[in-house]
């Protein structure tokens, strides 16, 4: 009986322990890749329900956007949002990583999968903890787009991440604070699908066929083929997640987009079908390194905790 009583409390250490180092290693990858988050949010909402023939619709990359963001702001301003991005990974990805080990190792003790078992488990895990760090997510997105008002020389519609809480409640409801959770869950499915089954996977085929050991450089290996195919199933729901989340109701109440769905046909309808890849390049430039310092601070920590190898 002590022994079992025992075993919980280690287990809640370690599932702990974890947590922990998730949360420092989030807030390593995402300050070390914040701005191309930015870059990719403004190029998203880049001639947004402009058609193709629009005069006042000018094509643009992210190269430009960036560019005009440091021109127009200063440095700074490619950090516009980093605090409400922090405090979203303290929630998301503490739940997805460690939420897809656990759940791996109730399948399978030795975590033996195969890529669709884990693709399944990925995305579950990924689902739930979007959910649960929507809000951030939404006023992260708010404060990001904040910056084109900033650039039209008007005042931007929230002071810090607090106000803009306390504003979105007080305007929109406490569901306000959930506007676009769907594609956002859809979102995280897809990217949880392709990132956390595709570095599991791809780690363990380096490693298994000796390619390289268990380190920095089968760590980097796996994370570029996760952030690729995480960044082709997941774009076209990101452009719409974004473009859910960050319009606000009117006076009148009236909205943009009326549900996901409608934004992804208006999307395609105006803009053309590969808008839903609009910012794919950043996209991916920002999934890769994220990935790698994300993952090579992981594995560290966790090999200095004492803890056994992701």
């Amino acid at each position: 009986m002590k022994a079992n009583v025992h075993g919980h409390d280690e287990t809640r250490t370690r599932t702990g322990i974890k947590i922990l180092l998730t949360s420092l290693s989030a807030i390593v990858a995402e300050t070390s890749t914040f701005p191309i988050d930015l870059t990719k949010t403004r190029l998203q909402l880049h001639g947004e329900s402009q058609p193709l023939s629009s005069s006042t619709r000018r094509p643009t990359n992210s190269f430009r956007v960036a560019a005009g963001i440091v021109r127009d702001q200063g440095v700074s301003g490619l950090y516009k949002g980093l605090s409400p991005a922090i405090i979203r990974h303290l929630f998301y990805t503490p739940i997805r990583i460690v939420g897809y080990e656990n759940l791996r190792n109730l399948v399978s003790a030795d975590g033996s999968l195969s890529l669709s078992s884990k693709a399944l488990v990925g995305s579950i895990s990924g689902a739930i903890a979007q959910f649960v760090a929507s809000p951030a997510d939404l006023v992260k997105v708010r404060m990001q787009s904040d910056g084109r008002l900033i650039n039209k020389g008007l005042q931007p519609r929230y002071k810090g991440p607090f106000d803009a809480f306390n504003k979105i409640v007080a305007m929109e409801g406490l569901g306000g604070l959930w506007k676009g959770v769907l594609p956002n869950v859809q979102r995280a499915f897809l990217v949880n699908m392709g990132e956390l089954a595709c570095y599991d996977h791809a780690k363990r085929f380096v490693v298994n066929n000796q390619i390289s050991d268990d380190n920095i450089y089968a760590h980097t290996l796996a994370s570029i083929m996760s952030g690729l195919s995480a960044t082709m199933l997941s774009c076209p729901a990101d452009v719409v997640k974004t473009r859910m989340m960050n319009q606000a109701a009117s006076k009148e109440g009236n909205v943009m987009y009326k549900s996901s769905y409608d934004c992804l046909v208006k999307t395609v309808k105006i803009e053309g079908l590969t808008a839903l890849w609009k910012g794919f390049f950043p996209t991916w430039a920002r999934l890769g390194p994220w990935q790698f310092f994300f993952w090579v601070s992981y594995e560290k920590f966790r090999q200095i905790s004492g803890l056994s190898s992701f």
